[in-house]
């Protein structure tokens, strides 16, 4: 008697590999970037995350009335996270789990572009990516922003490959996504119009408008606030140089990396080519993606193909020479952690180059990976000291040894945050705190004006600042500890946490 067992076709091996590598991919990734969460501690920028969603949303609304305006969907996001707790790892999972699903998503769009074995080399790639490690561990919505950049791409694929109303709402919903969750991701969007053509032109634009709401409105909200940012140095050109590091989060991975993305993009113009069959108006499917079960379509004569290579080469330069622009053209802007959105573009053309070699794909891709992770080791292993953020507070508090009546002023009032948050000892007094909130403006602390006054009777006096320890006793960049030493006090130790900025523990002591 046959059964339906019998009946039923064997599962091919390209078909379970199709189906389960973008979840074991998603693991990697994601595994790889939360192994850095409780090794480095939170900087200014995180605590700032604390200090933003722990208040009521009314007092977010407030807040983002006066600095961080564009960071207000992901406050929201992180207030209702933190009812469960704000341990460090608790903060930083969700950039871990913002990586892991742009892994996800990178592995079915390098299926859809050439084949499973470029998206699998693509998120294998990025998951070894410094860059990746230090976003995926931080406490910020930038992995949240490459992930809503690689959703867009991919749900563009699917409602440019099958153009019908769902598809088309996906990706505008992929385009508020990214509007909402950094507001410079949007300058990926302009690499979408490389697709734009007659059959599509109309819900592709009506897609976009939509989605684009958020922007518009953060937007309106990040310019009103521009001299929150006016820390912000002008740029020139010669940023450019530094971009592959920026991208990649290490010198040597990023030069190769890119190498490998130039000669993606050009493998995949070539492939798509000597794949058109322009005489039949149908599009061909290439040797390696349906040998190992992709679906990558090159559409009529080759031409999607050679739009894709367009669309991703923008994907991957266009943010750095468009942030350079805004910042010559409206404000200075221009800083390396907004265009990380980059890293799933870089790593995706890299993998193409590999699935396009015509032998020994695998081999190849195995040896890209083990490069890459010997190139980028030192930058790894920096990035998971408890200094990887560059801010470290608890070493600070180990420096400081309180005796009684000491005092503490700290020479950013906002750095009471992350003192508050690490200390679990005896801490010297907070002469000048007025308050036990932090200004509904903005995200330091009311203080006392008469420093003076407030140490009085005080022989000892902890000054704590971000900076090295010139910015605070040879400038003026720290008002405070000139305040402290007109009161009658002078300097008896300084000690700085060696990266920059960094911060920097002095000990005052009344003369």
């Amino acid at each position: 008697m046959t059964t339906a067992a019998t009946l039923a076709p064997p599962t091919r091996p390209a078909e379970r590999l199709r189906t389960s590598a973008p979840w074991w991919m998603a693991l990697i990734a994601g595994a790889a970037a939360f192994s850095g969460t409780t090794a480095a501690t939170l900087n200014g920028d995180e605590l700032a995350t604390i200090s933003s969603a722990s208040r009521s949303l009314s007092g977010m609304w407030e807040l983002a009335q006066h600095i961080d305006g564009h960071f207000l969907p992901y406050y929201l996001f992180m207030h209702f996270w933190m009812k469960v707790g704000t341990a460090e790892l608790w903060l930083r999972l969700p950039s871990a789990v913002a990586i892991a699903v742009s892994a996800w998503l990178l592995v079915d769009l390098g299926r859809r572009l050439y084949g499973i074995r470029a998206g699998v080399v693509a998120a294998a790639i990025f998951a070894i990516l410094p860059s990746v490690s230090y976003y995926g561990a931080f406490a910020r919505s930038y992995a949240f922003a490459a992930a809503a950049v690689v959703f867009s791409f991919w749900a563009l694929h699917r409602a440019v490959e099958r153009s019908d109303g769902r598809r088309w709402a996906v990706y505008g919903v992929a385009v508020a996504l990214v509007c909402a969750t950094h507001l410079f991701a949007v300058l990926v969007l302009p690499a979408h119009l490389v697709l734009a053509r007659r059959a599509v032109v109309v819900p592709m634009f009506a897609a976009l408008a939509a989605g684009c709401v958020p922007a518009v409105v953060l937007g309106l909200v990040g310019y009103g606030e521009r001299h929150a940012i006016s820390w912000i140095p002008q740029r020139g050109p010669e940023v450019w140089l530094k971009f592959p590091k920026m991208a990649a989060g290490a010198t040597g991975l990023g030069v190769l990396l890119f190498t490998l993305a130039l000669a993606g993009a050009v493998l995949l113009w070539r492939a798509g080519n000597r794949g058109a069959t322009p005489r039949h108006g149908r599009s061909a499917r290439l040797g390696p993606a349906a040998s190992d079960g992709g679906t990558a379509d090159f559409g009529q004569g080759g031409v999607e193909s050679g739009r894709w290579v367009f669309v991703l080469v923008g994907w991957l330069v266009l943010p750095p020479l468009l942030l350079l622009a805004v910042s010559h053209l409206v404000t200075p802007v221009y800083v390396d952690r907004y265009l990380f959105v980059t890293a799933p573009a870089l790593a995706l053309l890299a993998g193409v180059a590999v699935a396009c070699l015509p032998r020994f794909q695998v081999a190849a891709g195995v040896v890209v990976v083990l490069l890459g992770c010997a190139l980028a080791f030192p930058d790894h292993v920096e990035v998971r000291e408890e200094n990887g953020r560059f801010e470290n507070i608890p070493w600070a508090l180990r420096v400081i040894r309180a005796e009684p009546d000491d005092a503490i002023v700290y020479g950013q009032s906002q750095l009471r945050t992350g003192f508050e948050y690490y200390a679990d000892s005896l801490m010297p007094v907070d002469v000048l705190k007025a308050g036990n909130a932090p200004s509904p403006d903005g995200f330091g602390y009311p203080e006392r004006t008469d420093v003076a006054a407030a140490l009085e009777k005080r022989d000892r006096v902890w000054v704590v600042w971000r900076g090295t320890k010139q910015s605070g006793l040879e400038g003026d960049a720290v008002p405070r500890v000139a305040e402290v030493e007109r009161a009658g006090y002078e300097l008896s130790s300084a000690k700085h946490s060696a990266d920059l900025p960094g911060l920097t523990v002095a000990l005052f002591t009344r003369r």
